[in-house]
């Protein structure tokens, strides 16, 4: 693809970004991610003690600290503690599965959303559309899962691993860099699932690794400066009181749903290039 051809598909996304309201869909996201993310949190806890990383869930929400400010961070704790500490014992039972329906609706929100950044109507019915969001929350789940397994084992495990099975000093060094690129794929592979099949589109595994990489690379970028922002900045609490941390989280939700959807508008820009003025994404 030529120079003028990318300035070309850049231009056209940033039209779609407006004509389909993606900030608009964005907020939407937000709202139903809020609904999922209590109810994933909870189901992670339950299903970590079961995992050979001792302290996972604690890490996870550390690690999820340094993305969000620390006033969200009490609010997502504090609702965690009230839930998980007295139940502990009976989330593993038939509640897990009502938790999962819960944690599905935001991926069933996606479907919608990627749909309409698509271009493209989908009649699958409720039984087709429910059951796969179900799926896609199982299957980017556990793709996310590794990827922060891979975070929380930090830097130095690459030492620890080549003492064991007598790696190179090379990879030594290069572990910091290797841990972050795993990472980083397995979020682009979570992605990735999600461009592939909750929409009603035909599309191939490669040809949607260009936007997959801009959500992520949007996703980190704008948690970056979102921290900043609400450390030094963000009067919310102030402005808000005690709704100042619920909403810090709602924004927070809200640019990583506009992430996805631009990714998912760039996807499809990327289609009409390819298709030269023949039908794009045929929804079959």
């Amino acid at each position: 693809m030529t120079r003028a051809e990318i300035k070309t598909v850049l231009v056209l996304t940033y039209a779609d970004v407006l004509q389909k309201h993606t900030l608009q869909m964005a907020a939407a996201l937000s709202y139903y991610f809020v609904l999922s993310l209590f109810p994933a949190l909870i189901l992670l806890s339950a299903l970590a003690t079961y995992l050979p990383i001792p302290g996972l869930f604690n890490q996870v929400l550390s690690f999820m600290g340094a993305c969000l400010p620390a006033d969200a961070m009490s609010l997502v704790r504090g609702v965690l503690a009230d839930i998980i500490t007295p139940n502990r014992g009976a989330l593993l039972s038939f509640g897990i599965l009502g938790t999962l329906w819960t944690v599905s609706s935001g991926f069933a929100a996606t479907i919608e959303a990627l749909d309409i950044a698509y271009g493209i109507g989908d009649d699958r019915p409720f039984w087709k559309t429910r059951p796969l969001a179900v799926a896609l929350a199982l299957m980017t789940g556990a793709l996310l899962l590794i990827a922060l397994c891979v975070m929380i084992v930090g830097p130095n495990f690459g030492e620890w691993l080549a003492g064991k099975v007598y790696l190179s000093a090379l990879f030594v060094r290069s572990w910091p860099y290797i841990h972050w690129a795993i990472a980083i794929t397995f979020a682009i592979l979570s992605v990735e699932i999600l461009y592939l099949f909750a929409p009603k589109a035909k599309q191939r595994f490669l040809t949607i690794v260009p936007g997959s990489a801009v959500a992520v690379g949007c996703w980190i970028v704008l948690s970056h400066l979102l921290g900043i922002y609400f450390r030094h900045f963000g009067t919310f609490n102030k402005t808000y009181g005690t709704l100042g941390a619920a909403i810090v989280l709602m924004v927070w939700l809200y640019w990583t749903g506009f992430g996805l959807l631009v990714g998912a508008e760039l996807n499809a820009e990327l289609a009409k290039q390819r298709a030269r003025g023949k039908p794009v994404l045929d929804g079959g």
